[in-house]
């Protein structure tokens, strides 16, 4: 269900010739799930959507790009941008802009090696950064710190558990018995890109089925527990980035011959 201005948004009443598909199959998958997702405004609500495809996207690319899949031991990164900490992680250098830092590891990804939380923040932050711009994307994450789960306060990130798996959620399948010699395996952290595929760095895009396959043959030799998909859904919260959003026109989704709309700047009320 999906609510805007506390009202609930009917998805047939929606004026489908100024939605792409791709918005379109995202608005009809939170409307089918019984979760309440709210948003105070039609531009918070396109915002969200169009990060989450952005984070889609963004997935795809570091497929492409090179980067391999190490544990923080042997992890590795460009100098021209990064530190290396003693822990695996990377910190921005005091020279660098961060969006500069950030594109370089979608372009030049064989320079870069790490493990699968953090190629999670990377996309998020890359999804971030195509949606309010270069210059907002360096003011609000001046000082960028690459390592497991530790990101940008502004980057909100909401943990909870929960079955309502929607494209741009990171989604973890656990492995129970995973070999205690290999215990980068013990999960997979991946981004859902539709109803079918996910990408999980170090593994690739692929099915639900094969995630699950691939994590089994990472078990200890007495495995009796198959790997699965786990309820515990990261999700990128987007209310106060969509303060930051590139935009040129007001959002207009509503039927005008079944609602009415009055337009204050770049906020669209619907009564």
């Amino acid at each position: 269900m999906i609510k805007v201005n506390h009202q609930i948004v009917k998805i047939s009443d929606l004026n489908n010739s100024s939605l792409t598909k791709e918005k379109a199959d995202i608005l009809k998958q939170m409307d089918a799930y019984r979760e309440v997702y709210e948003y105070a405004t039609f531009d918070q609500l396109d915002f969200d959507v169009s990060v989450k495809l952005q984070i889609i996207e963004s997935s795809v690319l570091l497929r492409k790009s090179g980067a391999k899949f190490a544990t923080f031991a042997r992890s590795r990164c460009n100098e021209k941008y990064w530190k290396r900490t003693d822990n695996g992680g990377f910190q921005l250098l005091p020279t660098v802009s961060p969006h500069q830092a950030i594109d370089d590891i979608f372009y030049n990804g064989h320079e870069y090696a790490f493990e699968c939380a953090t190629a999670v923040i990377i996309i998020f932050y890359k999804a971030v950064l195509n949606n309010i711009g270069k210059a907002n994307f360096n003011r609000l994450f001046a000082d960028l710190y690459l390592h497991d789960w530790q990101y940008d306060e502004d980057l909100e990130l909401h943990g909870y558990k929960g079955s309502d798996y929607l494209p741009g959620d990171c989604a973890y399948f656990k492995n129970p018995d995973y070999n205690p010699d290999t215990p980068q395996w013990k999960g997979e952290n991946t981004v859902v890109l539709d109803e079918t595929l996910y990408f999980g760095h170090g593994i690739g895009i692929t099915t639900r089925e094969r995630i699950i396959e691939v994590l089994n043959l990472k078990r200890k030799d007495d495995a009796k527990q198959s790997a699965y998909l786990s309820d515990e859904i990261v999700r990128l919260h987007t209310a106060h980035l969509s303060y930051f959003a590139v935009r040129y026109e007001p959002v207009v989704w509503y039927d005008r011959n079944s609602a009415i709309i009055s337009t204050i700047g770049s906020i669209t009320y619907v009564a």
